[in-house]
């Protein structure tokens, strides 16, 4: 459960750390008084667009630390598949934002947005004031059938998918070879034309670098000659500047005073090794230039091969072993357009085959969704009736659609009636915003039974209801609060009233600023609270009788019909 918050410098509010409980947290608080901010800064940790008006006025950084107790052992094994290893049990979720970019950190380590929010995703669940309109929308519809029994319907889905990737592969298979007579011709002139281009190069691995190796040689040939000339002059024994010449002499002068220190022995014999090794040199040299050979027509037939080599690697590979890849792939294309009705047949084949897979796979996928959706209206239904539907009717209609998909062929609709005497009718076409919001509770209330997720937060989920109603809200929200935390931002008394932890948040003004701040309630300021929301502006006696009342019968509720 979300254990710790901790804002700064985000919009109206200068810094601010909250201690949240377990159970049904309610926010209340003046409208303006900065609940959505509060909202919003979790929102950040979800993945949520940064903007620099969200950094306070006069500050260089807004700061967002959320601090998580993790109890869910499904929870923790989500995190594990992020690679996110909890410390002692917690994970701390932080978000730096700064001019034009933004510093993320999972228990202290930078991460990605998108790591961010696929941990975040795992911990927690925001419920916007908006967010029950996607119940009109019928992939979120599906979305809702496929979650209430994932155990079953994740795997049937995913043999789905793998069966459609094959199918649509098949598809891509058979629409590629789907081609008239006029157009095979002419790949296979192409293809044959570049198979002789080729073949005929009889092309060598190894050839293409032992070229230019020789090109470069002869290339240079001029340059070569003239420096081995001039290297054979400093080191012969041709002229009286050769080191060869000299070096002979300088044998000679050593030896004839070797007899009269045995010393200088061991210096002439290295002396001698040296005129022997020079000698070796020259002669090597010698035959080295004598080998040479810079004629033209060699030059022009290395040059000439070489650029049939560099422009057969400009149109077919980057080296010759490429180049001969390349050549058996387009042998192998022409060989399958010469058994092109064979192939075809083939492919039309295996396009049934697949068909006929994916059809078996979705159906079985469809009959485990009905199975599910049977038992899920059942519970929808029940969930209505806890929020004050008292005649209602619910039901999951299926139809099938004109083309497979990824996720099966069900194309599926809510449908309800919540009046006496009608009809069921698609959602968008009977209920009203606080109709859909309340439906959207009693479903997130199903769903959290089976979600890994421990923390809920519910932007406002009053809209558009009183009286009667709002009581049943928040004795569904205390019932979800048995098994989950719940975050509640409300304007309603009657919800307020149920909370196990009570937070009040509020604007001031502290000079030309105006900064945001919360603190908790307890006994006499929450019963307060309360009656401001009661009775507005002016609380009378007898608005704080009723407040009183009213949070002491939410407790006896909580202490008997919730045990």
């Amino acid at each position: 459960m979300l254990v710790h918050l901790h804002v700064k410098n985000l919009a109206l509010i200068e810094d601010i750390e909250v201690e949240f409980g377990p159970g049904l947290n309610i926010l209340t608080g003046e409208t303006g008084a900065g609940k959505s901010i509060l909202l919003g800064s979790m929102q950040l940790i979800l993945g949520g667009r940064s903007t620099r008006d969200m950094i306070r006025a006069g500050a260089s950084y807004a700061l967002v630390e959320l601090l998580f107790q993790v109890e869910n052992p499904r929870a923790e094994e989500a995190l594990g598949e992020l690679g996110v290893e909890l410390e002692d049990g917690q994970i701390l979720l932080t978000r730096k934002l700064m001019d034009g970019r933004s510093i993320n950190k999972i228990n202290g380590e930078t991460c990605t947005v998108s790591q961010m929010k696929a941990a975040a995703s795992c911990l927690l669940d925001i419920h916007g004031q908006h967010e029950h309109q996607s119940l009109l929308y019928q992939d979120k519809q599906l979305e809702i059938l496929d979650a209430y029994g994932k155990d079953e319907i994740y795997p049937a889905r995913d043999k789905v998918q793998e069966a459609y990737r094959a199918y649509r592969k098949c598809m891509q298979e058979l629409k590629k070879l789907d081609t008239d007579e006029e157009q095979r011709n002419r790949e296979r002139a192409f293809l044959e034309f570049e198979i002789n281009e080729i073949e005929t190069a009889q092309l060598r691995p190894g050839e293409d670098e032992e070229l230019e190796t020789l090109y470069r040689k002869l290339n240079n040939g001029k340059k070569i000659l003239e420096t081995l000339q001039s290297v054979r002059d400093l080191t012969g024994y041709d002229s009286a500047q050769g080191a060869g010449d000299s070096v002979g002499m300088a044998v000679r002068e050593l030896t004839r005073v070797t007899e009269f220190d045995s010393q200088l022995e061991s210096m002439s014999g290295t002396l001698q090794e040296v005129d022997s090794l020079l000698n070796d040199f020259n002669r090597e040299l010698s035959s080295y230039v004598e080998d040479l050979n810079f004629d033209d027509e060699t030059f022009f037939e290395t040059e000439k091969r070489l650029d049939l080599i560099n422009n057969l690697k400009a149109k077919y590979g980057q080296s010759i072993e490429e180049i001969q890849k390349y050549g058996e792939r387009q042998k192998q294309k022409l060989s399958d357009l010469d058994r092109y009705e064979e192939l075809f047949q083939e492919a039309r084949e295996n396009l049934l085959k697949s068909q006929k897979k994916l059809e078996e796979v979705s159906y079985a996928l469809s009959e485990i969704r009905q199975k599910y959706s049977k038992t899920l209206t059942d519970k929808i239904i029940e969930g209505l009736k806890d929020l004050n539907f008292l005649d209602v009717q619910f039901r999951i209609d299926f139809k099938r659609k004109e083309e497979y998909t990824a996720g099966g062929f069900d194309d599926i609709e809510y449908e309800i009636s919540t009046n006496p005497g009608e009809s069921v009718k698609p959602l968008g076409r009977i209920v009203s915003g606080g109709e859909l919001s309340r439906i959207m509770l009693a479903i997130k209330a199903i769903l959290a039974d089976r979600d890994q997720i421990e923390t809920l937060i519910f932007d406002e989920i009053d809209t558009g209801i009183s009286g009667r109603t709002a009581q049943k809200v928040s004795e569904k929200m205390s019932v979800i609060g048995r098994h989950h935390q719940v975050l509640c931002i409300t304007h309603l008394p009657q919800i307020a009233a149920m909370a196990d932890t009570h937070f009040e948040i509020e604007k001031h003004q502290r000079g030309t600023e105006t900064i945001t701040e919360i603190h908790p309630l307890e006994g006499e300021d929450s019963i307060q609270e309360l009656a401001r929301l009661l009775g507005g502006a002016e609380i009378t006696q007898a608005v704080y009788q009723n407040a009183k009342e009213m949070k002491e019968l939410a407790q006896v509720h909580k202490n008997t019909r919730l045990k």
